[in-house]
């Protein structure tokens, strides 16, 4: 538990049940026991992500804000080719279903990464694009390529130019 900090935190909720409160550095954890008879019957767990603000740790925040599978090739998409509908976004990120895609924009979107835009048109038409912001990424996503290019180098002694 090197870079991870925990607290425990218990509370007699009613006669026969406590709550065990345990935070961590990524995660609040509350478990509820219920006892009869000294005797533990139930357990309920529930998880609550730890929200950092920027100020606390401006690193463990951006992770926040870009986590997930998808939402760097999403990124990297709208960089290499600009303004993408739904269906070539999709086909240019590959292996990404509708649903993780549609749920990833409107995170990015919701973030001010990305820009949606809809037209009234039949069947509708959707357009994604960075905003000004999302471009500010430009320098991350290339860092990121442009190591994973040296890394499969070193890994394989292919030279590979994305």
């Amino acid at each position: 538990m090197s870079e991870e900090w925990f607290s425990k935190i218990c509370t007699k909720l009613w006669e026969d049940t406590i709550l065990l409160q345990v935070v961590s550095s990524l995660y609040i954890s509350f478990i509820f026991v219920t006892f009869a008879e000294n005797q533990m019957l139930a357990t309920k767990k529930s998880l609550k992500k730890n929200v950092f603000t920027p100020l606390e740790c401006p690193f463990r925040a951006t992770l926040d804000l870009l986590e997930g599978k998808w939402k760097f090739s999403i990124i990297y998409s709208l960089l290499k080719r600009g303004t993408l509908r739904f269906k070539e976004l999709e086909r240019e990120v590959g292996g990404i279903t509708p649903r993780m895609l549609i749920a990833a924009l409107k995170e990015l979107e919701a973030n001010g990464i990305v820009r949606r835009k809809a037209y009234a048109t039949v069947p509708p038409t959707v357009e994604y694009s960075l905003t000004d912001c999302g471009r500010t990424l430009e320098p991350v996503i290339n860092a990121i390529r442009e190591w994973g290019e040296l890394h499969i180098e070193k890994q394989t002694g292919k030279v590979i130019k994305g």
